[in-house]
């Protein structure tokens, strides 16, 4: 072989690489692999928010009925304290007259971290405060800024399961519990249970 024969082999320009048309297609490819997993990914970060929303919930709905068994919250608090559980099992239209418990730095009570705490006693406790007497309790609470969108507000508890960022509407969490006499009623908690719930009338 001579010098020239191979000078022009080495000259020769490589056919090997990608083509536009492979990256093209290598690109639709990715695009649709794409298109198909975000949504799984969006429900996935949607689900894990709404579960530390309901979470911090629980949390906003304990420190209601704690502040309720301690007397922190007492039946003759001024309209600038609002929390003491009424007897309109209704959905709440008013925020004000709701319990704030607020789990950020900002003052009021609208953002996302910021819960509003519903206390319901039932229909037959009638009118007066049974402080003396104890009380069942029903606990609803909502998200904060569920009350700056319009619409009517819920009494049913939504669905962790399949709900994504859930119904801003409907309470994150619905617990019931008792609420013992304060101290200066004049019957112990076990002999208000008692006597509300007729289960040992023969004691």
């Amino acid at each position: 072989m001579t010098n020239q024969q191979r000078q022009q082999n080495v000259s020769k320009p490589r056919d090997g690489g990608y083509t536009i048309i492979e990256s093209l297609v290598a690109m639709i490819v990715v695009s649709v692999l794409m298109i198909a997993i975000a949504p799984v990914m969006a429900f996935s970060v949607a689900t894990r928010v709404q579960a530390r929303r309901v979470e911090l919930a629980t949390q906003a709905a304990r420190t209601y009925i704690d502040a309720l068994r301690t007397g922190a919250i007492k039946p003759n608090d001024p309209p600038t304290k609002p929390g003491f559980p009424s007897n309109n099992s209704a959905a709440p239209t008013d925020p004000t007259k709701l319990y704030c418990v607020n789990f950020d730095e900002t003052l009021g009570c609208s953002g996302s971290k910021e819960f509003l705490v519903q206390g319901v006693r039932p229909q037959n406790a009638g009118s007066t405060i049974p402080t003396d007497t104890g009380y069942d309790l029903t606990v609803r609470v909502y998200r904060a800024d569920a009350f700056s969108s319009p619409g009517n507000m819920k009494t049913e508890q939504q669905s962790v399961a399949n709900s994504g960022l859930g119904d801003p509407k409907a309470p994150l969490v619905v617990m019931q519990t008792e609420i013992p006499p304060t101290t200066q009623g004049g019957s112990s908690p076990y002999r208000s249970l008692c006597d509300r719930t007729n289960g040992c009338n023969k004691l």
